[in-house]
């Protein structure tokens, strides 16, 4: 093989021949010219006496000058004990078992968020919409810290709500990640949120509650979710905990929301007042059942939106003013439950005790001795409630 000083005029003028020949620089830097014409640019060396080639790239694609630098790197390896075809290999490996995002988030949502999220549906959503939509093809190796600060600088100007749940949602994939043994190390620890957290206060006044019991039933919305927004402040208890009621967890007086629907995964036993009881109705299966999914029952976002479309909630919405307040979201009503009662007197743990929040005196050493249900007192509040809600909506 003749040995020489290669140059890109060197490599342009190698010509093809009726069989493939090589060419060498020295030191193994060699390039191959094929009868069809292809060059490409190879390490010949020795390893564990055995003779390899590696492939560097083909000419011009490759230039000589990072052919040289592929070349220099592969060579260190060799002479510190390191076969760099047999490293490449099994990189490739490992590559291989590494799942692109689409994937991982699809392993994600079956594998932990259905079990551990009750709004999982919702997690889904942000994530396709936001992360897979954006870095679905590449691995999850390749994702860094700056790929989501950027990702996040888009969302934060139109959507800065989002793009804290974005940050949140994604924050809890890579931990997963982490957790399965895709990931060694966390990218996105200790990052900041891209919007400052907006603390919301929204409670509605006992005149805004007269207006928007009386004018629901003018409204444009489905008898469906006129009842449930209804139910929530009558009960007091979370709006996914109130749309997938389902009649076997209603017995006489009592609605007992199981654990793995409960947001502190702790079953709740909700007494059900006379108001309570004809919202609810006579109907089987799931009380507030989906139009367009039969057999499962309404999402929270299918509220939000029904109130969007019949109140407007901002100066510059067109939508017609069906419900004559404020606007709110779904969550408020429960908000206003909690602030009404309270201003009426009711005490606060019996407050906590009615909605199932885990009050600061649960959590200590009492919660392991006292199992009162309370129902007594549960019942006696959402009873006093009722009185002064059909005093205000009457």
């Amino acid at each position: 093989m003749k040995i020489t000083t290669f140059t890109d005029t060197f490599i342009k003028k190698l010509k093809p021949s009726d069989k493939k020949y090589v060419r060498g620089e020295g030191n193994g830097f060699t390039v191959r010219v094929m009868p069809s014409g292809v060059k490409t640019w190879l390490y010949v060396y020795s390893f564990d006496d055995k003779r390899h080639e590696m492939n560097l790239g083909s000419y011009p694609d490759v230039t000589l000058e990072t052919a040289r630098g592929r070349f220099d790197d592969a060579r260190k390896k060799v002479k510190n004990g390191i076969d760099p075809i047999a490293e490449k290999e099994q990189a490739e490996i490992e590559r291989k078992k590494t799942p692109i995002i689409s994937d991982f988030v699809t392993e994600y949502i079956e594998n932990y968020a259905k079990i551990h999220n009750k709004g999982w549906k919702e997690i889904e959503r942000a994530l396709k919409a936001n992360i897979v939509s954006k870095w679905g093809k590449r691995k999850i190796t390749d994702i860094k810290k700056r790929d989501l600060v950027l990702l996040l600088d888009e969302i934060v100007n139109h959507a800065p709500i989002m793009a804290n749940r974005t940050l949140a949602y994604t924050r809890k994939l890579f931990s997963f990640a982490v957790n399965r043994g895709v990931l060694e190390i966390h990218p996105f620890l200790r990052m900041d949120a891209p919007a400052p957290a907006k603390v919301r206060k929204r409670n509605l006044t006992f005149a805004e509650i007269k207006a928007l019991w009386t004018n629901l039933d003018a409204s444009k919305m489905s008898s469906n979710i006129k009842r449930v927004l209804k139910l929530i402040l009558v009960t007091g208890q979370r709006p996914g905990e109130v749309i997938g009621m389902h009649t076997s967890e209603i017995d006489g007086r009592w609605w007992t929301i199981p654990e793995e629907r409960s947001k502190n995964k702790q079953a709740h036993r909700v007494y059900l007042t006379d108001l309570a009881i004809e919202l609810i109705g006579d109907k089987e299966g799931y009380v507030f059942e989906s139009p367009v999914n039969v057999g499962k029952s309404l999402e929270v976002r299918t509220l939000t939106h029904a109130i969007k479309e019949n109140l407007p909630h901002t100066a510059e919405s067109k939508v017609v003013d069906y419900l004559k307040i404020p606007h709110f979201v779904p969550h408020d009503l429960r908000r206003t439950f909690t602030s009404r009662m309270a201003e009426m007197g009711t005490f606060e743990d019996t407050i906590d005790r009615v909605q199932n929040h885990i009050a600061i005196v649960k959590a200590g050493v009492r919660k392991n001795y006292n199992h009162y249900p309370y129902d007594n007192e549960k019942q006696q509040a959402l009873e006093s409630w009722e009185q002064k809600l059909n005093s205000i909506i009457s």
